[in-house]
């Protein structure tokens, strides 16, 4: 999810070319409407979006108990940091994205065994 629909595009189909399976929401709420059709793998947000953040979504989650590792983005680093205690987010990247960053930390996230 990313409140700018280019960068969800240029994101979705890099993720395609590389082999990945991909949906895109535009909001936070449109993403847990499609929740009960199935938890996804992984989880790319965006810090700032509309309504919701993603912050707000990811933290709304794991109330519900719901667990999905997460990458969160951003183009605004100051006051998103790593977490320092067990949590479902796996990498914190900034804006622009590097591919390769991009993709090391899909793996962290889905683990050896579900790397493309």
């Amino acid at each position: 999810m990313d409140d700018d629909p280019s960068v969800l595009k240029s994101l979705s189909r890099t993720l395609r070319i590389r082999g990945y399976e991909t949906k895109i929401f535009n909001s936070a709420q449109e993403f847990l409407t499609a929740l009960p059709g199935g938890t996804p793998a992984c989880l790319i947000l965006d810090v700032q979006m509309p309504g919701v953040t993603g912050l707000e979504l990811h933290h709304h989650l794991i109330k519900a108990g719901i667990h999905i590792p997460t990458i969160v983005i951003t183009a605004h680093r100051d006051g998103v940091r790593e977490p320092s205690q067990p949590s479902d987010i796996v990498a914190v990247l900034s804006k622009p994205l590097r591919n390769e960053t991009l993709f090391d930390a899909l793996g962290a996230a889905l683990g050896p065994a579900r790397e493309k």
